[in-house]
C-alpha cells in the first residue's frame, strides 16, 4: 500500500474512538492468517465456532472492522485496502 493510504490508515487509528493504533494491520493480519488455515479447521470454526476468539481475536469481527474502516478513508485508499484483502477474501 502506499504511503498515503498508510498514513490516513494512521490518522484514522488515532481519530475513532473504536480504533486504536495498529488495529487495522492486527485485522489484515488476523483475516490473513486465518484464511489460510487448513479446511478442516475452518470447517471446525464453522460447525463449533472459534474457540480461540477470546484470546487471539474473531477473525470474522476483523473482517468486518476492515469493512467499517474502508468506508471511512478515502475512495483511493480504499481501494488498495481493498485490493490488499480481496487477494485474502479469494482464498476465503
Amino acid at each position: 500500500m502506499s504511503s498515503r493510504a498508510l498514513s490516513e490508515i494512521l490518522r484514522l487509528e488515532h481519530s475513532r474512538n473504536y480504533l486504536h493504533p495498529g488495529d487495522v494491520c492486527a485485522a489484515v493480519r488476523l483475516w490473513k492468517d486465518y484464511v489460510h488455515r487448513p479446511e478442516r479447521d475452518l470447517w471446525h470454526d464453522d460447525e463449533w465456532g472459534n474457540v480461540h476468539g477470546h484470546c487471539c481475536g474473531d477473525p470474522l469481527e476483523a473482517r468486518a472492522l476492515l469493512d467499517v474502516v474502508i468506508r471511512a478513508i478515502s475512495p483511493r485508499s480504499a481501494r488498495e485496502l481493498r485490493k490488499v484483502i480481496g487477494r485474502f477474501d479469494a482464498v476465503w
